[in-house]
């Protein structure tokens, strides 16, 4: 029989796999969770730093060209692997079509002038692009006001007509991405989205049933172009992938891994709140009883644990929640915690203060 404490070990030792280079770390998460707020760095970075050896803050904006990834929507935006891409794309036919409308003949237009002047100039920023063209503001998914050239070479990097090859200073710098074979057979499509839930499975199991199927429906940002098969493929994904029912509920997992039953380690870190351990919020509530809520946007006066709350892992429980800034090149955390305090046990409070070490290390920081 698993029980939960099982489930939260199994979730917690599967992720936080024992740390190994860069290019390994990403090939076995296969998509990483992008997020520009640094808070102390990037949700990527914060991701990484727990599974890749001697990582420090900004290290796969700076590799990035030289590793197997690519920037896209997967069940949201950040860093796939190529073989992941692959399966992903082509999302459109040409320029023709938005997921399955077709473009106003202007927008086609513009686009096909951008594609020719990106594949002329090899690799471009957004500010030559508006240089070239001067396409005004439109109104972007926020409701805010966006440049339109920059608008549109997001919607053509999401269609697969372009790609990121590299960042400068944060922003995309985009060259043409060719397409792939047109249209496959009906066995190869489903094997494609298949393997997407796999993916996702991978990235973060075990899933209760409803979390499963809430990340298989996410999947219509990485294949548009399919999404109405998505439901048959959640019900493939239940009959081949490992399960139990552990207090009413039923949980998922890739079927050649078993729950792990082994003693959590003596260790305590801090997670973005887009880490695979933790960025489920209704499993997160199964597994550790409490609700975590990202407050980033809420506003300051109705926040309860702060403007970028990290959750706070001991062991294999997730007991609280750091804030943590840098101020003048020093390191300055608060901490709060469910329930009455922090744990007594002077195991902990060593493992923190090894954490805040590791923090200021990964960010470069005075020691």
């Amino acid at each position: 029989m698993i029980s939960l404490d099982d489930l939260r070990r199994f979730a917690v030792g599967r992720s936080l796999f024992t740390p190994t280079t860069l290019g390994r770390a990403l090939q076995r998460l296969g998509f990483v969770q992008a997020d520009p707020i640094r808070a102390p760095a990037r949700a990527q970075d914060l991701t990484l730093r727990h599974r890749v050896r001697g990582y420090c803050a900004g290290d796969l904006e700076r590799r990035y060209a030289s590793l197997d990834v690519e920037e896209d929507f997967f069940v949201s935006y950040g860093f796939v692997t190529r073989s992941l891409y692959r399966l992903m794309h082509p999302r459109c036919d040409g320029v023709a079509a938005e997921g399955n409308r077709s473009w106003p003949a202007s927008r086609r237009k513009r686009a096909q002038l951008l594609l020719d002047f990106v594949r002329a100039r090899g690799a471009v920023h957004p500010r030559e692009v508006d240089d070239h063209f001067s396409h005004g503001t439109v109104t972007n998914y926020w409701g805010g006001l966006s440049n339109a050239t920059t608008h549109l070479l997001a919607i053509m990097h999401y269609r697969g007509l372009l790609r990121v090859v590299r960042r400068e200073s944060g922003i995309r710098i985009y060259a043409a991405h060719e397409h792939g074979p047109g249209p496959m057979a009906e066995a190869a499509r489903q094997a494609r989205i298949d393997r997407l839930v796999d993916v996702v499975v991978g990235t973060y199991a075990p899933l209760p049933a409803q979390s499963l199927s809430s990340f298989v429906r996410e999947l219509r940002f990485a294949v548009p172009q399919w999404r109405g098969e998505l439901p048959g493929a959640l019900k493939r994904a239940k009959q081949r992938l490992a399960h139990a029912r552990v207090d009413g509920i039923d949980w998922y997992w890739p079927g050649e891994e078993r729950a792990a039953r082994q003693a959590p380690q003596d260790a305590v870190r801090l997670l973005t709140p887009f880490d695979p351990v933790v960025r489920d919020r209704a499993r997160f509530e199964l597994l550790w009883g409490w609700r975590y809520r990202f407050e980033a946007y809420t506003p300051a006066r109705q926040r309860r644990r702060g403007y970028y709350a990290l959750p706070l892992l001991w062991r294999d429980r997730v007991i609280g929640w750091g804030n943590v800034s840098v101020k003048d090149r020093a390191l300055k955390s608060q901490f709060g915690y469910i329930g009455s305090g922090p744990p007594r046990d002077r195991a902990f409070n060593r493992e923190l203060e090894a954490e805040l070490d590791r923090m200021r290390i990964f960010l470069r920081l005075e020691t």
